[in-house]
């Protein structure tokens, strides 16, 4: 088994991913390779079998022998197991049941207003600097971390404190590291949730602290949400700036049809790939999936960026459109398993996205594509920076 495909496959572009997913696609949507840590899994690229493993409960992110399973990667977040393999679905189940109205789609649409401010609010200090501007640092980097901030009741002074520690978070070679730094979110977070058993106020972390809950679930939940969600979202602006940009027709139907932007937010979660890490499932017990045997304990990679290219779902797979309708993409995960700050991340989106080639019709790179600070040796991927001109 020495040959087996090792992950992470070449990649050449940021805007693109590696042959190696569609080819493994189309002779076995779900094959057998060595991850970056050298162990043996099941990767998954193909669109259907994605969803099928997402979808079912025999699958989880916990594992019985930890220390002895399978990993992706070095990463302390997402690069093993985690949660206790005897009680992972009844924490799920009920983080789900406590956040999810405060991230119902009814809320986040009410909040789109002040999204929207802030948004024009960064756009005007873009065009007071005058260009050359870094987007990355001057709209989304701030945008994410002051909606997070103000959602779930973070100071806002506190962003430089907790992004140092996000940064700790993501390393995926060090697991000591990241280990050490999702520790520090969490007891960062977990001390302003207790503050507000005294002081609440009209925030998410303010429903943590009256939540009768064991002290490290709510330790847990409260870091994964505040690493969570701001950092993804920044890697998504910078990627479907990057896309559009790539695209001057697409770009240019946008602007022209604002009308278009819902639809274009759906394509960018499909199609940007800020990090090709995967994501890891393992086995609670022995499961068919597509024919193939995955026994109990055995560790599942889903690559979500390749089963968002599948062709036999997505017609012209590989080519951003955002003109394609229905947009059915696993960027925010599937089923049981549906990302719960989705809602968030789409008002956040859009109001970057229906107002940015708005206001700088003529945006493009101020440096060559392929001279960009490319992150890919950290979890979320991405760029440092985002020189832009207009």
């Amino acid at each position: 088994m020495a040959d087996l495909p090792r992950l992470p496959f070449e990649r050449t572009d940021v805007l693109g991913i590696s042959t190696t997913y569609a080819t493994l696609r189309a002779e076995e949507p779900i094959a057998r390779i060595r991850t970056r840590t050298g162990d043996e899994a099941w990767l998954v690229t193909g669109y259907e079998q994605a969803r099928a493993i997402f979808a079912d409960e025999r699958f989880g992110r916990s594992h019985p022998d930890p220390d002895n399973a399978a990993r992706l990667s070095n990463s302390a977040l997402t690069g093993g197991p985690t949660g206790e393999f005897a009680t992972e679905k009844d924490v799920h189940d009920r983080m789900r049941r406590l956040l999810a109205p405060a991230f119902s789609a009814r809320r986040m649409q009410a909040l789109s207003g002040h999204v929207q401010e802030l948004v024009d609010g960064l756009l005007d200090r873009m065009e007071e600097q005058g260009p050359p501007v870094d987007l990355h640092a001057s709209l989304s980097v701030p945008l994410p971390i002051q909606v997070i901030c103000e959602l779930l009741g973070v100071p806002l002074a506190d962003r430089d404190h907790f992004r140092a520690i996000a940064e700790e978070m993501t390393d995926l070679t060090d697991l000591d590291r990241s280990a050490a730094a999702r520790t520090a979110m969490e007891e960062y977070s977990h001390g302003i949730v207790m503050a507000k058993r005294d002081h609440p106020g009209e925030d998410v972390y303010s429903d943590l602290a009256g939540a009768d809950l064991p002290a490290d679930e709510i330790a847990t939940m409260a870091g994964g949400l505040l690493f969570a969600g701001h950092e993804t979202t920044v890697n998504r602006i910078d990627h479907g700036v990057l896309l559009l940009l790539a695209d001057p027709a697409q770009a240019a139907a946008l602007r022209d049809d604002p009308a278009r932007v819902s639809a274009t937010v759906e394509e960018i979660m499909r199609v940007a790939v800020p990090n090709d890490h995967g994501l890891a499932r393992y086995a609670r017990e022995d499961v068919e999936v597509d024919g193939v045997r995955i026994r109990a304990g055995e560790l599942c990679v889903i690559m979500t960026a390749a089963a968002n290219r599948d062709e036999t779902v997505f017609a012209d797979a590989e080519r951003f459109d955002i003109g394609r309708d229905p947009q059915p993409h696993l960027g925010f995960g599937y089923a049981i398993r549906y990302c719960l700050g989705a809602n968030l991340a789409r008002v956040e989106l859009r109001a970057v996205f229906g107002s940015l080639f708005q206001r700088f019709p003529d945006l493009r790179l101020a440096v060559p594509r392929d001279r960009l600070p490319w992150r890919m040796d950290r979890l979320t991927g991405g760029v440092s920076a985002l020189p832009v001109t207009w």
